[in-house]
């Protein structure tokens, strides 16, 4: 009787394996800027927005960084894998084709609203602030319900920050 080896792997394994290892590192690294992301979102809701001050400025800086690295994270990172071509399972990019599009606005919403604030002035940033930055959250908040629907689609179950205990 012939026995199996389990203890081979194939190439094709191989490969197989390695690109799941590559996507999970690149959901890791959106889901950790995301969490960089909503913190400073957050922590800028709490401060008056009407009446911006210079902690207030450094603190947009550090968050229009933070956006923008967020959304870099995802565009040159997993969804340049899958346009690349890189994807090959039907469900990932059948899910890929139906949310590209409103991803890319959130996009366009997300960098827009880290040019127009960068060099702002007082008189601006105080009149325009707090309603650009509520938009700007709402526009994050449907970035995320799709990309979730994405990681879920990629790893075949809801998607999980590791987060580090003290």
């Amino acid at each position: 009787m012939r026995q199996l080896r389990t203890d081979c792997i194939t190439k094709s394994d191989k490969a197989s394996t390695h690109r799941r290892t590559i996507t999970r590192k690149l959901i890791d690294d959106i889901l950790k800027q995301r969490q960089q992301m909503l913190v400073l979102l957050w922590e800028m809701t709490k401060t008056d927005l009407r009446n911006v001050d210079e902690a207030s400025k450094e603190m947009l800086d550090e968050f229009s960084t933070i956006l923008v690295d967020y959304i870099a994270a995802g565009h040159f990172g997993l969804y340049q894998r899958l346009i690349e071509g890189n994807e090959r399972r039907g469900a990932v990019l059948e899910t890929a084709r139906e949310i590209f599009p409103r991803i890319a606005k959130t996009t366009e919403i997300a960098v827009s609203f880290s040019e127009r604030f960068e060099h702002a002035d007082e008189k601006t940033l105080n009149a325009q602030l707090a309603t650009e930055l509520s938009s700007l959250a709402e526009e994050v908040t449907v970035r995320i319900e799709l990309e979730d629907q994405l990681i879920v689609a990629m790893l075949g179950s809801e998607p999980k920050l590791s987060v580090a205990t003290n």
